[in-house]
């Protein structure tokens, strides 16, 4: 029982440590995305190109608002798939907030952050390149299957003409009462993303909900590091889970990180920071993570459940990935 009520204390004055610094970090969070992510949006729509790159930035913002959103704009069409990765990737959910709040850890921050953003700008435009490749040489194919199909299609018989005609003068009725145009625009442009989820009326109260719910998972996390501690004399147990494999850790932690929820990330770091996991583990499972961003992409983009599953996997493999690169860079 002593065991339990000195981890337990440990646990309360660990957390009750970071509440400030936690609520600071997501006040100015919330004061910088509140109700911008329309903004965002538009920025993204027409700046096509560097989407990729603008993408990665905004990534990074603490919090997983941003790749809700491009997840909603992907199932629009609005966004490039490169650009919505290069969002996934550079998304670190509530990492930043947690290591902020202990200084000797926000060296380990700024490499991390770094590194996630020139990665994601990297996958981001690598993944729109071979996708534009692809569909210019589907283009051709068809353009060459087009050239030389049957030539009596050019031959449109009265009956078509006289659809067409129909056609032509139902478009221009259309036009005169501006009724297909006010549709495609209600289609289009008239859906309002809302965000309660993200993003509260109050900014105050905003962060105030966002550091209660990162304290009760610091709090879990940490009673549950001390118990083992305390109850095994030391975290061996853990680090045995984790395996002394550097390269079993990095695929542990990416199967970790993929779950759409920021306990993940929470876990990942609150390990890194009791020295159980490494830093390229670390880096591979925050890569792997994009928050709510997955649920939100499996709800709207709910017809194409394939390419879905492709994107989780993607994730997966770019987070195993970079997590051995960094493994053999000595900046850790």
């Amino acid at each position: 029982m002593e065991i339990f009520l000195d981890g337990l204390w440990d646990a309360v004055k660990d957390t009750l440590f970071i509440i400030p610094v936690l609520y600071l970090a997501y006040l100015l969070v919330s004061y910088f995305s509140h109700n911008d992510n329309e903004k965002y949006s538009k920025i993204l729509h027409h700046t096509n190109k560097a989407g990729p790159v603008i993408g990665a930035f905004l990534g990074c913002i603490p919090q997983c608002g941003f790749s809700s959103v491009m997840s909603q704009l992907y199932s629009k069409n609005i966004v490039t798939l490169g650009t919505l990765i290069a969002v996934f990737v550079a998304t670190s959910d509530e990492a930043i907030p947690l290591m902020i709040s202990k200084p000797e850890f926000i060296p380990k921050l700024l490499i991390l952050i770094a590194i996630k953003v020139i990665y994601a700008i990297i996958v981001g435009y690598a993944i729109d390149g071979i996708i534009k490749l692809f569909s210019k040489k589907k283009r051709v194919l068809n353009q060459y299957h087009d050239k030389y199909e049957d030539f009596e299609k050019t031959n449109i018989t009265d009956q078509n003409k006289d659809v067409e005609k129909e056609v032509e003068v139902d478009c221009s009725k259309n036009k005169k009462n501006n009724h297909v145009c006010h549709h495609a625009s209600e289609e289009n442009h008239g859906h309002e993303h809302s965000h309660s989820h993200c993003c509260a009326t109050n900014i105050f109260l905003d962060a105030l909900k966002h550091t209660a719910i990162i304290v009760a998972y610091v709090f879990i996390a940490t009673l549950a590091i001390n118990l083992i501690r305390g109850y095994c004399g030391g975290l061996e147990p853990l680090q045995k889970f984790f395996t002394d494999n550097i390269f079993i850790q990095i695929i542990v932690a990416s199967l970790i990180g993929i779950i759409p929820n920021c306990a993940a990330s929470v876990f990942l770091v609150e390990m890194f920071m009791e020295g159980v996991i490494l830093f390229p583990a670390l880096v591979a499972g925050l890569t792997a993570g994009a928050g709510v961003g997955l649920i939100v992409l499996f709800t709207t983009n709910y017809k194409k459940i394939g390419i879905n599953l492709f994107i989780i996997f993607l994730q997966i493999v770019l987070a195993i990935a970079i997590g051995v690169i960094i493994n053999f860079i000595p900046i850790w």
